[in-house]
């Protein structure tokens, strides 16, 4: 039988959040910095501590509303970071988080001292955060193939522009833009919309989309293998 020693309960728990939008057909990711030392100033992922009677997501949840105001955003549990030596302060093991954030939600005034980041621009974070940032990008990359997430990041109304945009930018590779289209809608996930918009840098105008929200709810709960 394991026998209970109070030293092993010298642990602390904390966690981080790798929030993802999407703006101006880009993917985007919300930063912060370090307010105390060590590492004052450094670049950090939303992070906060656990207490040892408080629910992991629930504190999540909490620093979404520190950030934003309001916490109606996807979010999911990643994973246990728990290297012995990550933080000089002690033993902290991070129960990761990832979030994914609405146009809306990416277009309004930030609260504190956070911003919105390409993905390709994020510097060197603080402890181990750009592991799990990287470790969050690649569940995204899951996520994305076999569920409708564009959902949650584009705005209601979209260009096939857009929804292009965002699958190249959350798989991190180009996709030939006439099979992706031929994909998309043989999915039934998109409601063409009798509306059109001309873009930037285009003298066409381009048909406006939406969701199709019960497909959407179908899929998510079935999923999808869409294979680029």
């Amino acid at each position: 039988m394991l026998e209970s020693k109070p030293e092993y309960f010298k642990i602390a728990l904390s966690t981080s959040i790798a929030v993802f939008g999407f703006y101006q057909d880009q993917l985007v990711v919300l930063l912060g910095n370090k307010p105390h030392n060590p590492f004052l100033g450094a670049p950090t992922l939303p992070t906060s501590w656990v207490e040892h009677d408080k629910d992991v997501t629930h504190v999540a949840k909490n620093v979404l509303t520190e950030a934003f105001g309001e916490n109606d955003l996807y979010i999911e549990q990643l994973n246990a970071f728990a290297k012995l030596y990550r933080k000089p302060e002690g033993r902290v093991v991070n129960i990761a988080h990832y979030s994914l954030a609405s146009e809306r939600m990416v277009s309004k005034p930030l609260l504190g001292d956070y911003r919105w980041v390409p993905i390709n621009e994020v510097p060197t974070l603080v402890y181990d955060h750009n592991e799990i940032l990287e470790f969050a990008r690649e569940r995204l990359k899951r996520r994305v193939k076999h569920r409708p997430i564009g959902f949650h990041l584009l705005p209601q109304e979209f260009t096939f522009k857009n929804i292009h945009a965002l699958y190249e930018q959350s798989l991190g590779k180009s996709l030939d833009k006439r099979n992706f289209r031929k994909k998309l809608l043989k999915s039934k996930l998109l409601v063409e919309l009798d509306k059109s918009v001309t873009e930037d840098g285009s003298k066409k105008p381009s048909m406006l989309y939406s969701f199709n929200e019960a497909k959407y709810e179908k899929l998510t709960l079935k999923g999808y293998d869409f294979k680029f």
